[in-house]
């Protein structure tokens, strides 16, 4: 440890020791996140918090450091202290998603970089990480043929996304569906992996995945250190399209990218038009859907959570939702009527 100081665990559970690292923070124009669920602080002689490092999930965030602790160590410190408790709490792939010009600290601290753009760049502490995770699903013989990929949450998943893997499936050899594995919506993570793959078991060339963290959900991207006025969501989209493109994509020679018009959702739709921007300029060919509707209306999957919520399972749910969801809904809800969601 740096002479005179100590490191330690900032037990977030005392309402003080939490609001002295929001303060802290502050003072370096950062922002405390919520989510955050271990952070590592260093100390003074008298005590008091010159630094910090914090983690939610794999991934560690917040970091800063007085001053007069730079070029002593103190982040590389605060990065070790941070692995060795998310590896005691079962995360062995961990992540740092931080500023491009912070890329040379974190790279001197066992962290490599797997992708950049203008002004992010990510971070892993393994080497061959987007590989590694690509590997398991490339089947040989795969570089001869027209691979395609929809990522999806699938909350629950209903008649319009069954639509769109038909669709794509008519359109290539193989196609990856990668289901958001981040555990943070109403129907678990499991619940809506199983229901996709049963949804979707009549077609042969389908191969069903969580998508791992290398989709990166708006629900774990930081925003710590965005400055006001900065978009987050543009952010995090060209950094996960940047991903996709350069290290998954070529992995499983995936050369087309599938998903549905968004006429209701912002955000997504703005996803998309960044997907038919910047897919082609690596190859990958996007393709969007229409949206099917019931009745005149789009199906979405939060039209359905709105029905669940006040209506239970009812004779409009069951039109939008594909069958195992509809089993899985029977099963799961009290009475079938004005049930809540589990």
């Amino acid at each position: 440890m740096i002479e005179g100081y100590r490191i330690a665990p900032i037990p977030l559970h005392f309402p003080e020791e939490r609001e002295q690292l929001r303060a802290f923070l502050a003072r370096h124009q950062l922002r405390y996140e919520s989510d955050i669920q271990s952070a590592f602080g260093i100390y003074n002689e008298e005590d008091v918090l010159v630094g910090c490092g914090c983690a939610a999930g794999y991934l560690m965030k917040c970091f800063a450091v007085e001053p007069d602790l730079r070029g002593q160590n103190a982040l590389g410190l605060l990065v070790s202290y941070l692995m060795q408790e998310r590896f005691s709490a079962g995360y062995y792939d961990l992540f740092v998603i931080t500023r491009a010009h912070n890329e040379e600290l974190f790279s001197q601290c066992s962290l490599f970089p797997v992708v950049r753009t203008g002004e992010l760049v990510l971070l892993e502490n393994r080497k061959d990480g987007p590989e590694r995770f690509a590997s398991e699903f490339w089947k040989d013989g795969d570089e001869e043929k027209q691979v395609g990929a929809i990522v999806m949450n699938c909350n629950p998943f209903t008649m319009g996304h069954l639509a769109l893997v038909e669709y794509a499936v008519q359109h290539c050899d193989v196609l990856h569906l990668f289901v958001v594995e981040e555990d943070r919506s109403e129907f678990p993570t499991r619940v809506r992996l199983k229901l996709v793959q049963e949804g979707t078991k009549h077609l042969d060339n389908v191969r069903v995945h969580l998508s791992g963290p290398y989709m990166i959900s708006a629900a774990t991207f930081p925003t710590y250190f965005l400055k006001k006025g900065e978009d987050a969501a543009a952010l995090q989209t060209e950094l996960d399209i940047a991903l996709f493109t350069q290290r998954i994509a070529p992995e499983l020679n995936i050369k087309r990218r599938f998903a549905g018009a968004e006429p209701l959702d912002a955000t997504t739709a703005r996803y998309n038009r960044a997907m038919r921007e910047l897919l082609p300029t690596h190859g990958i060919e996007f393709c969007e859907i229409p949206r099917v509707e019931q009745d005149g209306t789009v199906i979405s999957a939060s039209r359905v959570r709105k029905l669940l919520k006040e209506k239970g399972v009812c004779d409009e749910v069951i039109a939008m939702v594909a069958p195992p969801t509809t089993a899985y809904l029977k099963r799961e809800f009290l009475g079938g009527n004005k049930a809540t969601l589990t």
